[in-house]
């Protein structure tokens, strides 16, 4: 802004030095970058809390653990929300300035309003930690849901072994043995005087049998 001198009325007028486009695009990316971020990332999160199965959504909110994730989400979610609606609100006060003079700049004015000398870059240091709360706030969501999966382990063998050893004991199971194709179970003795026998039959006569031929 250059500070000018009119002689018609006496008041002091004063002469932009450029129309504020650059600064009006790169603040605008912040503003919406910033927002998207913060949608993608608590998005994301939101889809990860209700895929997990119930049993990993229950624990002791007694044990110490417990009670440290709980502290440091909640501390987390806080600041990540209070630092971003700051940086968002520097970015937006920007906005509002520098969006007032992209047309007739060069023309004298009576009122400039220009933004105050650090106000971007205390908006990007919001942003940016920001960015960082969000990913603390992410890491310590992984740890209670791979605290919550330990817990669920460690119940199911529990409830197994439990199981196991209040159940009473099985009785084995009968096997049935099939019998192989053309096995004799008989002896070996037994074979030999069962075909001696046939051999005296088929050389004598039996004599039971009393059919004669009378011619």
């Amino acid at each position: 802004m250059n500070p000018e001198e009119k002689g018609k009325d006496g008041k002091s007028e004063c002469v932009y030095s450029g129309s504020g486009k650059v600064p009006l695009l790169c603040a605008t990316s912040a503003f919406v970058g910033l927002a998207i971020a913060m949608l993608m990332e608590h998005t994301y999160m939101l889809i990860a809390v209700t895929k997990s199965s119930p049993a990993l959504l229950t624990w002791d909110p007694d044990s110490a653990s417990a009670k440290s994730l709980t502290w440091q989400a909640a501390f987390f979610f806080l600041t990540t929300w209070l630092c971003f609606a700051v940086g968002e609100i520097l970015l937006l006060a920007g906005l509002s300035v520098e969006s007032g003079h992209l047309n007739k700049w060069s023309k004298a004015r009576t009122d400039c309003y220009t933004v105050r000398e650090g106000i971007f870059s205390a908006a990007g240091v919001f942003a940016l930690t920001t960015v960082f709360l969000e990913a603390g706030l992410y890491l310590t969501a992984l740890r209670a849901q791979r605290l919550c999966e330990e817990i669920a382990n460690v119940r199911r063998e529990v409830l197994e072994a439990s199981a196991f050893y209040s159940s009473p004991p099985q009785s084995p199971h009968q096997r049935h043995l099939a019998a192989v194709p053309r096995e004799n179970p008989t002896s070996i003795r037994d074979s030999a005087q069962t075909q001696g026998h046939q051999l005296l039959l088929s050389v004598f006569p039996t004599p039971f049998n009393k059919s004669y031929n009378i011619l």
